[in-house]
């Protein structure tokens, strides 16, 4: 592996990441408060595991940061249903693909097991 590689492996994401947090200090205090409840159940509900994440955390910093300036109400943002506004989110990158993709695994062999037509599936 190159050095430049190497050095994007191990500098360049946590560069990236302390940007990433220090943008999320200077929201105002609610969309702070919002967005780390949100960071942090991207990282224990599962999935986020710092791998190509990076950009999906800008995405969300920017989407939080546009709110703010325009004055978007937080329940705007995230709707009623905060799970599921991370789940739909989360959807448009390699992580929310891998979710989707294991989910649907799940709930076929669960069908499976119970004697059930499973979607999809010829039997």
């Amino acid at each position: 592996m190159a050095f430049s590689k190497i050095v994007e492996t191990v500098i360049g994401p946590k560069k990236q990441w302390r940007q990433y947090k220090a943008r999320c200090k200077r929201l105002p205090e609610n969309y702070r408060i919002a967005i780390e409840a949100v960071e942090r159940y991207l990282m224990y509900e599962g999935g986020a595991d710092g791998k190509g994440i990076i950009p999906m955390f800008e995405d969300l910093i920017d989407l939080f940061e546009q709110s703010a300036a325009a004055g978007t109400p937080i329940r705007d943002i995230v709707g009623e249903d905060p799970v599921e506004f991370v789940d739909t989110f989360v959807r448009n990158y390699p992580i929310g693909q891998w979710r989707v993709r294991e989910r649907t695994r799940l709930v076929r062999g669960i069908q499976r097991a119970a004697g059930e037509t499973v979607e999809g599936e010829d039997r």
